[in-house]
């Protein structure tokens, strides 16, 4: 192991020397310590896209790396440059697509790609996802930079530091303190920068905010009542992934910036109410129809609206992490 990297690879299982031998054996000498790590979310692979001199490398060719099924999920680790105001070239690596519970693999496995960044050399992580807007001011477009999450997997059973404690950090890492303050300053410097914000108005009429981000494992959406439930825990957005990552980042010494795209709008609206269609029938002489649940069909979140969104959003996104990386000196 070289001498600027940060642990001693000889004290981690075997397949984290192997993942940074397949991948540094992939990439040309100057990619083989990225400072910064980049996880990309649904419909946002795209954050890859514009790297310069980007290299990419398949998972299936990094030992220790499953492969997500998930659509607007590529798989592939991006290695590249985001240049910096100064010209200088700042050295990333991008992983285009991510796993998850609901794919059936382990919390332990969903953070593999987390860890390998950080043996690699990476300082500070930007962790980017769609979600689904609880708190009612929030829009469809609005980005959040996360300052906090509610995790039910996680505070149950489902932590990917769960087992024998790696020699990447300590047993009992706080998480008060996982979302860096300094990072979610520099995002908004540079929202505002490039005019997404207005400062003379107030934080609650802006597109881009902060929040807190409920994991839940999925893969199916929220009911009403747990988007209720989440709400009154004080979630402002939902989505089922990103936690374990931050938790894996945070252990190993990982700064954090977390982007949270909201995608959709959780249904928090009344339920509908079938006795009430039955007696209108009744007194209209008819019969109540299966119209009766037709709004619920059409409030209910899919998959392909999060894409749409994701893509509609993905050059303001990409901008904003670029111009982040390229200005922040760690």
């Amino acid at each position: 192991m070289s001498s600027s990297d940060p642990f001693e690879l000889s004290e981690l299982p075997a397949e984290f020397a192997q993942a940074v031998e397949a991948i540094r054996n992939a990439v040309p000498p100057a990619l083989h310590r990225p400072v910064w790590g980049i996880i990309c979310g649904s419909g946002l692979a795209t954050l890859g896209q514009s790297l310069l001199d980007k290299v990419e490398v398949p998972y299936s060719s990094i030992p220790g790396f499953a492969q997500s099924s998930v659509a607007g999920h590529k798989n592939s680790l991006a290695f590249g440059f985001i240049a910096s105001p100064s010209g200088k070239k700042v050295p990333v690596v991008a992983a285009l697509g991510r796993f998850h519970l609901y794919e059936g693999y382990t919390p332990q496995q969903c953070v593999f790609p987390t860890r390998v960044m950080r043996c690699l050399g990476a300082k500070a992580i930007i962790v980017t996802n769609a979600s689904g807007g609880i708190n009612p001011t929030y829009e469809v477009g609005d980005i959040l930079a996360l300052h906090d999450h509610l995790s039910l997997p996680t505070l149950t059973a489902l932590n990917p530091l769960v087992g024998h404690n790696l020699s990447l950090g300590s047993r009992f890492p706080p998480t008060s303190d996982a979302y860096d303050p300094a990072l979610r300053l520099a995002f908004f410097s540079e929202a505002s920068r490039q005019g997404l914000l207005n400062l003379s108005k107030p934080k609650e009429e802006q597109s881009v905010r902060e929040g807190t981000y409920a994991y839940v494992s999925g893969p199916t959406y929220e009911s009403r009542a747990e988007c209720a439930a989440l709400r009154q825990l004080g979630a402002d957005c939902v989505g089922m992934s990103t936690v374990p990552e931050i938790l894996a980042a945070r252990h190993c010494g990982l700064r954090v910036l977390a982007i949270s795209l909201i995608t959709n709008k959780v249904v928090v609206t009344p339920y509908a109410d079938t006795f009430a269609a039955l007696v209108a029938a009744q007194q209209a002489g008819g019969s109540a129809g299966e119209d009766v649940g037709a709004k619920d069909q059409k409030e209910a979140a899919n998959h392909e609206e999060v894409l749409e969104v994701g893509k509609q959003k993905s050059e303001v996104i990409k901008k904003l992490v670029e111009g982040v990386v390229g200005s922040f000196v760690l």
